[in-house]
This record gives C-alpha cells, sequence and structure tokens, in this order.
C-alpha cells in the first residue's frame, strides 16, 4: 500500500506543479485591460448597472484571484447627490475558467460603501430608475444568463431623507450578506446594522425578487431584531399603485415605551407600557395598517380583537378589543390627587403632551377590572382622543355590587386640562364608593350616587379650587358612624349638661339618606341633607371646603318620641376625622337652673333690660334651690 501511495503521489505533485505553473504564467499573461472589462460587463449584465470608477484597479491572480475598484459610483446617479458611492468594490474571480482566460466573477464584496435615497414628495425615489434597470435586466427571457451567487456589504452606511415629511435616518456600520437571485429568482439579505444607537439583526427574502422589483405579488418574509425590538412578518408584498403588504405580524418587546422612544414614535405619560406582544394578520396599505386576529399583551393584560393604525401626517389608532381580565393599575400608579402622606391635594403639574401626538378611538370590554383599589366586574369602555381632547365613556361597569355609568372628559388648553365628569351609580355599596371616590369612610348601607363636576387647573389642587357642578345621594337601611345619636339625643334630655359624655362613639342607624350638595369655586354648600332612622332625624346645612378637605356645618337631631326633644350640633374640622359637638347654648337652655343663669349672663353683656337681682333676692334665691334640686 506504501508503494502504491508513492506512485500515485507522483502524478498528483507533477499536476499540481503544472497548475501553479499554469498559475504564474496566467497572472504574466493576463490582459488586465480585458479582464477589467469583462468584469464591468459582467456586473452590467447582472444587475443592468454601469459603474464608474475614478479611482485605481489592482487585480490580483496569486494568491487570490480579484479585481478591486476603488471610488466607485453608478453611471447616471448623479454627482451632487450620488444613489450609490463605493470606496473599494471588489470582485472575486472563479479561478477555474480564469485558467482558460475566462473571467467569471465569483461574488462581489463592497468595502465601506454609502448608500443615499431620497423620497420625492411623489412617491418617486433617485433609486426609481436604476430599480427599474435591474428589473428590466433579471426579467424572463432577458439574455442575462451570467451570474455571480452573493453580493457582501462591509461598513456600509444607509441615509434616507424624505422631501415630503423633511424626516431624515441613518443607518451605520452595515454588514450584509446578499444572495443574488439567478436560476430560481428568489432573494435573500441577512447581516446587522446600527440604528440610533442599536445593533440590529435583521434578515429580508423575496420568493420572486423580479415580480418585487416590478412592482407585483411576491413572498416576502423578513426579522428585525434589537434589544429594544422583535419584528418578523411573513406573508406576500406588492406594489402596483401603493405599498401593500398582507401576512402574520409578529411583535415582541420588553418595554414598550423604550421601543417607542427608540423608533421615535411619541410616548405615553409616565406608568405603565412595559412587557410587550403583538400577533396579528396584518394588511399594509401605503401608510395605513389594519390588523385582524389580534393577539396582544401589555403589562401582563391580554386581549383579542381588531386593530388599525395610519400615519397620514397624523397619527390615529382605532382598535376594539375584549379581554377575560385587565389591571389599569400601571397606568394610574404615577398619578396622586392627594400628596404623599399629607391630607393636602396633589400640587405637581399634570403633563399633557400625551394628548396631542395621537389620535384614538378604542372599544374595550373585559369580564374583571382592576383601577388601583377598585375592583369591577364585567365593564365596557370607549375611549376617543382627538385634536388633545380625551373622552372616556363608560357604557356600564359593575362596580361596587351595583352598576355604574357615565362619562369623563380632559380638554387640554396649553398647560391646563378642563374637566368634565358626569356619573351615575345605582343601587352600589355606599361605604365602598363613598370611600374610593370623596374619601368619605363614615357611610354606610345602600343607594344611588349622582355626579356632575366640572373643574379646570394645571394640577389636582388647581383642579379642586375651580370645581363647580352638583352631587347627590340617596341611600337606604345603613349607618353613619362617628356617634350614636338616639342615645346621645336621650341623655342630653335627661341631663342637658353632663349627660352627653363622649359624642364621638358608636353609630346611627338609617332608613333613608338625602344628600344634595352644589359646588361653587371649590366650597360645597348642603342643599338638602336628611337622615332619617327608626329612632332619630337628622338635617345639616352649612358648607365643606373641597380644596382645604375641611367642614363647617350645622345640624339638627330630634327624637322619634312623643317628647320630640331636639339637639343643635355643629360639625367641623376634616373630612377623614371630624369634630362633632352639640350647640352650647341649646344644652344650657335645655337645663332648667343654668337657663336662668344663661338669661342673666346676656343682661350683663348687653347691659340691656333690668338690673340682676342682689344675691339675697328672690331670684337669685330661686336660682340657688334650682340649682340644688338638678
Amino acid at each position: 500500500m506504501a508503494q502504491g501511495m508513492k506512485r500515485l503521489g507522483t502524478p498528483i505533485a507533477a499536476l499540481l506543479g503544472v497548475a501553479l505553473i499554469a498559475l504564474i504564467g496566467t497572472s504574466w499573461l493576463i490582459n488586465r485591460d480585458a479582464l477589467r472589462k469583462a468584469v464591468e460587463a459582467q456586473i452590467r449584465d447582472v444587475t443592468g448597472l454601469e459603474l464608474s470608477v475614478a479611482g485605481n484597479i489592482d487585480i490580483s491572480v496569486l494568491p487570490a484571484s480579484y479585481i478591486s475598484f476603488h471610488d466607485v459610483g453608478l453611471k447616471g446617479g448623479g454627482t451632487s447627490d450620488s444613489a450609490l458611492h463605493v470606496e473599494v468594490l471588489t470582485a472575486n474571480l472563479r479561478l477555474l475558467p480564469l485558467l482558460l482566460q475566462r473571467f467569471e466573477i465569483a461574488d462581489l464584496t463592497l468595502l465601506r460603501p454609502r448608500i443615499h435615497v431620497s423620497l420625492k414628495p411623489d412617491g418617486e425615489s433617485n433609486w426609481t430608475p436604476f430599480i427599474q434597470t435591474i428589473a428590466r435586466t433579471m426579467k424572463p427571457g432577458a439574455e442575462n444568463q451570467v451570474s455571480f451567487s452573493e453580493i457582501r456589504i462591509q461598513d456600509g452606511v444607509l441615509e434616507y431623507e424624505d422631501a415630503a415629511t423633511r424626516a431624515t435616518e441613518q443607518l451605520d456600520d452595515i454588514d450584509l450578506s446578499l444572495a443574488w437571485p439567478s436560476i430560481s429568482r428568489s432573494f435573500a439579505a441577512t447581516g446587522q446594522f446600527d440604528w440610533r444607537g442599536e445593533r440590529v439583526d435583521g434578515s429580508i427574502s423575496f420568493s420572486d425578487f423580479v415580480a418585487a422589483l416590478s412592482g407585483e405579488r411576491s413572498g416576502l418574509k423578513a426579522r428585525i431584531a434589537s434589544t429594544p425590538l422583535k419584528l418578523a412578518f411573513d406573508g406576500s408584498v406588492a406594489n402596483r399603485t401603493s405599498p401593500m403588504m398582507e401576512g402574520t405580524l409578529t411583535i415582541d418587546s420588553p418595554s414598550l415605551r423604550n421601543a417607542l422612544r427608540w423608533t421615535g414614535q411619541p410616548q405615553p405619560a409616565s406608568g405603565g407600557f412595559g412587557r410587550f406582544a403583538l400577533k396579528a394578520r396584518a394588511n399594509v396599505v401605503g401608510a395605513s395598517i389594519a390588523l385582524t386576529n389580534v393577539n396582544v399583551e401589555l403589562d401582563g393584560n391580554a386581549a383579542e380583537g381588531v386593530m388599525t393604525y395610519a400615519n397620514n401626517g397624523r397619527q390615529t389608532l382605532q382598535a376594539t378589543l375584549a379581554a377575560d381580565a385587565l389591571d389599569f393599575t400601571p397606568y394610574i400608579s404615577t398619578f396622586r390627587l392627594l400628596a404623599s402622606g399629607a391630607r393636602d391635594w396633589n400640587r405637581q403639574l399634570f403633563d399633557l403632551q400625551g394628548l396631542s401626538t395621537t389620535d384614538l378611538d378604542m372599544r374595550l370590554s373585559a369580564a374583571k377590572l382592576t383601577v388601583g383599589p377598585t375592583k369591577l366586574g364585567r365593564t365596557a369602555i370607549g375611549a376617543n382622543l382627538r385634536n388633545g381632547t380625551l373622552a372616556l365613556s363608560v357604557g356600564e361597569a359593575q362596580v361596587y355590587g351595583g352598576i355604574a355609568k357615565g362619562s369623563f372628559g380632559i380638554a387640554r388648553s396649553d398647560t391646563v386640562a378642563d374637566i368634565k365628569a358626569q356619573f351615575q351609580f345605582t343601587d352600589v355599596d355606599l361605604q365602598a364608593c363613598a370611600t374610593e371616590l370623596f374619601g368619605l369612610n363614615k357611610l354606610s348601607g345602600r343607594g344611588n350616587i349622582n355626579v356632575s363636576l366640572f373643574a379646570s387647573g394645571s394640577s389636582p389642587f388647581g383642579l379642586v379650587q375651580s370645581l363647580d357642578g352638583s352631587a347627590t345621594v340617596t341611600g337606604h337601611d345603613g349607618a353613619i358612624s362617628g356617634f350614636n345619636a338616639e342615645q346621645l339625643l336621650k341623655r342630653l334630655e335627661r341631663r342637658p349638661l353632663s349627660g352627653g359624655g363622649n359624642f364621638r362613639n358608636g353609630s346611627t342607624p338609617y332608613n333613608n339618606l338625602t344628600i344634595a350638595v352644589r359646588f361653587s369655586d371649590g366650597i360645597a354648600t348642603a342643599e338638602d341633607i336628611r337622615i332619617e332612622g327608626p329612632a332619630a332625624k337628622i338635617t345639616l346645612t352649612g358648607t365643606a371646603s373641597v380644596p382645604t378637605r375641611e367642614y363647617d356645618m350645622k345640624g339638627v337631631a330630634s327624637l322619634n318620641t312623643t317628647s320630640g326633644f331636639q339637639l343643635p350640633f355643629m360639625v367641623q374640622g376634616p373630612w377623614d376625622d371630624p369634630l362633632i359637638f352639640p350647640d352650647p347654648e341649646s344644652l344650657i337652655r335645655q337645663s332648667p337652673a343654668a337657663s336662668p343663669f344663661l338669661d342673666l349672663l346676656k343682661q350683663r353683656i348687653t347691659g340691656g333690660g333690668k338690673r340682676p337681682a342682689q344675691d339675697g333676692s328672690p331670684t337669685a334665691e330661686n336660682a340657688k334651690e334650682g340649682a340644688k334640686s338638678n
């Protein structure tokens, strides 16, 4: 075997030596001018493009076979607005045809190319004539039998500008590999590039490259992957009168807020817009996208439905979505009506920029809805945002054990928000509703609430200072905590001056409750407040300041007995912990012994009427005796 290998190795070595000698001879005998012309002709035959070479030309046969053109452009590409400029264009040659003095390109390498794309207002671009030339050259039946397998782009730059919108973009450090179509007519490109500070890995393929260049229908697969965003499309594309795409669209982002910032889109107000995923059937016509069979996930909320998006000078989003459960807490987590850890209203200015960037028309329904501490059942919500005005409508929501309907609107005027709210709560739990809506935790029972409010301000504190409107509450079979009116009145009826004890214990049950207040410049005025219980009745008048969150009210409590004992009282202090105390003058008058002293004291202060009697007078003696007996 060793002898056989030795005999076989001798002719192989001789053959390699002959090939080496042939290559060396070829490098000396090659017609360099013919090689340059042949390579330029082959590039022209394959692509239809003619090169304009302004620099040197390097030719090598050993150890690698190639020809390099320096300072290359496209003929007809202009000078000041060149569509393509390549620092070094290298055509790698096939070795065996080269030995036979045939010059065939294996692949092309474009080193540091600069690609300039300028879109005109009529939709044409500076690349339109070159694309038409490539399409004609590659059309079936054309005399373009020669081909090369690949075009590589290294360290390239792509500049894009839109004359209509004056938008500009730039892709840097482009490293791409383009599989140039040959017999199959397919085209594929894979590689990486830098865009807006992020490295992007992308790929694109056309099943029929000639059809795609001609505007006819062709299969399309595209994918981009970066840290902020991943996007994939699998479908078809056409461009007869306007760009059209149809297929499956998939988008994934760890933070939708960061993805919008990266792509230059307006960002929503602070709060939420984190993890995002979307899969849908997409139909793209021009700048409009229609999505069907949508499965979308945002901040853990998943929904299904349809969506449309358009960007014709102004962005517009329309959607109809349904979900099993939604949590809106992330979107209101940064909005605080009250200052953190205090009883004062928040004075931080509103951020209203997000209201003026996008138009929105959304219909949303959910079996369960969570908004902060509030839990809602089946809910239907409509949201409309147009020209900086936001309108929210609640068709029907199961909340606080009842039904809620209403609307909420925000109109922006510079930095000032004009608020309008109208809501109706039917047969709700008054304790849960009043606590969450008004910060009142003393009321229980069931009933109805109607609210119609208007306000204007640049912060929550500014809103409550200008609050106008009205609110009504009707309740039944509940109680007001903080005092027991029946026990209090019975004690004071027996011993007006010493029988009251602690006025802030217990609760007052009621059969019927009526509250009607009117708001004007942040002051709530009681128009009709009545509490009717089984043993006592209470009426209230006065005001409550919304900006300072304090009461200044007076009332009358009376027993439902034959005596009809009545006690005026006052309610003053903060909403969450008010002071409730009886009128002292009324208590003194209720006491048989103390009442004469009150009259005497008034006479001394005013100086009117008869002089008070001496200590030994009958009047004084009678008062002393009455005090002892009491």
